[in-house]
């Protein structure tokens, strides 16, 4: 008998024993290949490992690059977090705020009063370099705008989305230093964005405000602490500073009236 023939065989007798060939297990019976019939599968058996591999890589992938891509746009690459930003003049912030102790306001002017802290305007910069380093190179672009009535064509810095709203006046007003957003641009040779500024950093503040605040007086000082001023004040200061911050910035946010504010319509508008 063909092995590779498949049919019914109950023996010569008929069906003797009352079983089928089938139920008895002999090969060749009811589909089942004879041992001497070559595969009738169309695909070796591993293409099935193969194809459950692949389903759960659809599955996967979409996830893993959603994630990569949420992590991505959180990294200073994405962010531009600590990259200096070269100016068409080199400026160096370590010399005019630390050793020449210039106030913010000095050259943002408009941070206490506009949503924008405003940039400086050649004719600032020709207050005090008329006579201090009028002849440097360094100076040579300042020099050069001035005697062209132009500006100077400084690159912003901290450059967020058009479709967010930040006011430095009511930041600045309610007692958030500079150095909360600006990081310590006494130390920065050349200009750099400190923080993320991302949604969930900005969001962090907005849902806690007390650790960043300070009395309104110190918004543009770079080194006050909260440690410092609680001693000043004559009230007890444990020296931990997160912990001096939250016990002066509670007192802060009920004598300014800060409240949390994290609602879309407070950047977004």
């Amino acid at each position: 008998m063909p092995a590779c023939v498949r049919k019914r065989h109950a023996g010569r007798g008929g069906l003797s024993t009352g079983r089928s060939a089938w139920a008895r297990g002999v090969p060749g019976q009811r589909g089942e290949a004879h041992p001497a019939c070559p595969s009738m599968a169309l695909f070796p058996r591993w293409t099935n490992n193969a194809a459950r591999a692949s389903a759960l890589l659809a599955l996967l992938l979409p996830a893993v690059a959603l994630a990569a891509l949420w992590v991505l746009q959180r990294t200073p690459w994405v962010t531009r977090q600590a990259e200096p930003v070269e100016q068409p003049v080199q400026f160096d912030h370590r010399h005019h705020v630390r050793d020449e102790g210039i106030d913010c306001r000095f050259c943002h002017t408009e941070v206490e009063r506009s949503p924008s802290a405003g940039i400086p305007s050649t004719q600032v910069c020709m207050g005090c370099h008329a006579q201090v380093w009028n002849k440097g190179a360094y100076l040579e672009p300042v020099r050069a705008a001035w005697f062209s009535d132009r500006g100077i064509p400084w690159r912003r810095v901290h450059d967020l989305p058009d479709f967010v709203y930040f006011n430095h006046a009511i930041h600045a007003g309610k007692g958030v230093g500079c150095v909360t957003c600006h990081g310590r641009v006494d130390e920065m040779p050349v200009t750099q964005q400190a923080s993320p500024l991302t949604m969930g950093w900005c969001l962090g503040c907005h849902r806690d405000p007390t650790p960043n605040l300070r009395p309104v007086e110190q918004v543009t000082s770079l080194t006050w602490t909260a440690t410092e001023e609680l001693r000043r004040r004559g009230e007890p200061a444990t020296g931990d500073a997160e912990k001096d911050a939250r016990a002066l910035g509670a007192q802060l946010a009920t004598q300014h009236d800060v409240h949390t504010r994290d609602s879309c319509s407070t950047c977004h508008r």
